[in-house]
């Protein structure tokens, strides 16, 4: 079904690999459309809980293909750009949440389908970068957009501004990524994460998601009235109940969707 990505699910994880090693993984047209198609698959599969998305080889993805965008003009370069937020946006918008196992480069567009998971956990070979401006253009798939959000404007600044190529402690230590580990673990911490969050109350996790993404830009106010709200959605699950019952009882809790 899928020529630039392999998709497979295993024990309720929607495993999602960008599979065009010899081209270090870079992002096509061809290969956003099926990265919208597998997310889509896996939105509408019950069985799957959370989604872990890394590269195929030595990259995650080095970048976009540039062999293709070199032939693009404005109008073309448009339609390509606004697919990529299309397929990242989409990310961010389904309730399960996405794992970043970042094995190699994630430069450029790498970097952006990266920051656009919920949680991104880093090989110690991991590289990050936004290196458009050495190609005449800028971040085009969210990265002026997601990265001060990440870092901070300052930071984003300078790692755009200089096309800076970072490791992945220092990506840890300004917040791009949330945990590092070594090569041979970088797979099973992410899958060890994931079955810590398919434990907890599945309708809670989508909920604060939701809740973290769409108050993340309001003012304070605004994002508080959006938690009472969605604090409130919660009390009409089973999963409340059996949630704040099972503490009560000193008991594991069962989750209607685990």
């Amino acid at each position: 079904m899928y020529e630039t990505i392999k998709y497979q699910v295993s024990e309720n994880i929607g495993y999602v690999t960008i599979n065009r090693p010899k081209a270090m993984n870079a992002l096509n047209g061809q290969v956003l459309d099926e990265l919208y198609a597998a997310f889509t698959e896996a939105a509408a599969d019950e069985q799957v809980k959370a989604v872990i998305l890394t590269g195929e080889g030595k990259a995650f993805v080095a970048g976009a293909d540039i062999a293709q965008m070199n032939q693009l003009d404005a109008i073309e370069g448009r339609a390509l750009i606004a697919k990529g937020h299309k397929v990242m946006n989409y990310m961010e918008s389904i309730e399960k949440p996405f794992i970043a196992a970042v094995n190699g480069f994630a430069l450029g567009g790498g970097c952006e389908l990266a920051m656009a998971c919920d949680i991104r956990i880093a090989s110690e070979k991991a590289k990050f970068g936004q290196p458009e401006v050495n190609l005449g253009i800028i971040p085009g798939f969210g990265g002026t957009q997601r990265l001060p959000r990440l870092v901070g404007k300052g930071m984003a600044k300078y790692m755009i501004m200089t096309a800076e190529m970072i490791g992945a402690e220092e990506a840890c230590r300004i917040g791009l990524v949330e945990k590092v580990v070594a090569p041979e673990e970088l797979i099973p911490a992410c899958e060890k994460l994931a079955q810590t969050i398919m434990s907890k109350a599945p309708i809670a996790i989508g909920i604060a998601k939701t809740t973290i993404n769409n108050g993340y830009d309001l003012d304070m106010r605004a994002a508080s009235a959006l938690e009472i709200e969605a604090f409130a959605s919660t009390f009409a699950s089973q999963d409340k109940t059996e949630g704040m019952t099972a503490f009560l009882e000193k008991k594991e809790a069962k989750f209607q969707n685990k």
